[in-house]
């Protein structure tokens, strides 16, 4: 299996667009809760981030355990991070994929460094003034994405756990608001 690299990033960096934004969601397939998006610049000037980094992947191909893990790598690793979120009622209303652009919309805003161009995965962001480019599966290709993927898994993750506390009986702590067999 290929993982995900920085050969975009680096054909930006080379380029002058130094502050690449990679952005990714968590919960676009879930049952119950948010959608929470992530964005993460990385740092160009790093010659051992892949190395730093080597652990990041898609969310969805690592253990909570092992998202956990990377995520204070990521934090003290990365430029800036941002995280935005579309709550349920705005998923209802709206639809998943204007609730996904809304919450990656706020994790930019979000950010400490405003990006030059922004990776996303699959989306495109409409009404935004930075360029962009929207790659399927982007969080298998590219690092940022897959940074910002772990992100936002963590913390809809940690959110759907304190939420059990207070919604009782619906089992938000063990899947999450994803559809299961009970």
């Amino acid at each position: 299996m290929k993982w995900p690299n920085l050969e975009i990033e680096k054909e930006l960096w080379a380029n002058g667009q130094r502050h690449v934004a990679g952005l990714d969601e968590a919960g676009r397939g879930a049952w119950a809760g948010p959608v929470v998006a992530a964005a993460v610049i990385l740092p160009p000037d790093r010659y051992d981030l892949a190395d730093i980094l080597v652990g990041v992947r898609d969310s969805k191909l690592l253990s909570p355990r092992q998202r956990e893990a990377q995520l204070p790598v990521i934090h003290e690793t990365c430029v800036a991070a941002g995280i935005g979120m579309a709550p349920a009622r705005f998923i209802d209303r709206w639809g998943i994929v204007p609730a996904t652009q809304q919450a990656m919309r706020m994790a930019l805003h979000n950010l400490s460094t405003p990006p030059q161009y922004l990776l996303v995965d699959a989306l495109h962001l409409p009404d935004l003034s930075a360029p962009q480019r929207a790659l399927p599966k982007g969080d298998l290709q590219v690092l940022s994405i897959a940074a910002a993927s772990i992100l936002a898994k963590v913390f809809r993750d940690r959110l759907m756990i304190a939420m059990d506390r207070y919604q009782p009986g619906y089992a938000f702590a063990s899947h999450k608001g994803y559809g299961t067999p009970a």
